[in-house]
């Protein structure tokens, strides 16, 4: 399943920090830096869910898997921690148990390498 995430503005997310920092010492840190700050209305961690039911977005962690480029755009792969719930009712006897789950996606990154603009989708395979 391959979908391109737009942000709610309807404005493309841009990573333009990494973009300038590509081909240099710092490009890993402030690329996994930008890609935390997408936060949940950009990366899909719901549907990137196998633990739990509701993807929290408030302690997103990055790791860069890899990364190619060609003259227009740089893809990156990167694996992205976070966490769930198993959303219940809210009831009082209801026993579902509203602990959180360790969640763990990969994403695939396209960055035009002209405007920082970024397509995310969730990896396949």
């Amino acid at each position: 399943m391959s979908f391109a995430i737009i942000a709610r503005t309807g404005a493309m997310p841009r990573l333009n920090r990494s973009l300038q920092a590509h081909g240099t010492a710092g490009f890993e840190t402030t690329l996994k830096e930008e890609i935390v700050a997408l936060g949940p209305q950009v990366l899909p961690l719901q549907q990137g869910l196998t633990s739990g039911s509701v993807g929290l977005g408030d302690r997103l962690g990055a790791m860069i898997l890899r990364t190619s480029e060609t003259p227009r755009t740089l893809h990156v792969r990167a694996g992205i921690f976070y966490t769930s719930i198993i959303a219940g009712c809210a009831c009082a006897d209801d026993p579902t148990f509203v602990g959180e789950n360790t969640e763990y996606c990969e994403v695939d990154l396209e960055i035009d390498r002209e405007t920082g603009e970024v397509r995310v989708s969730l990896a396949e395979g």
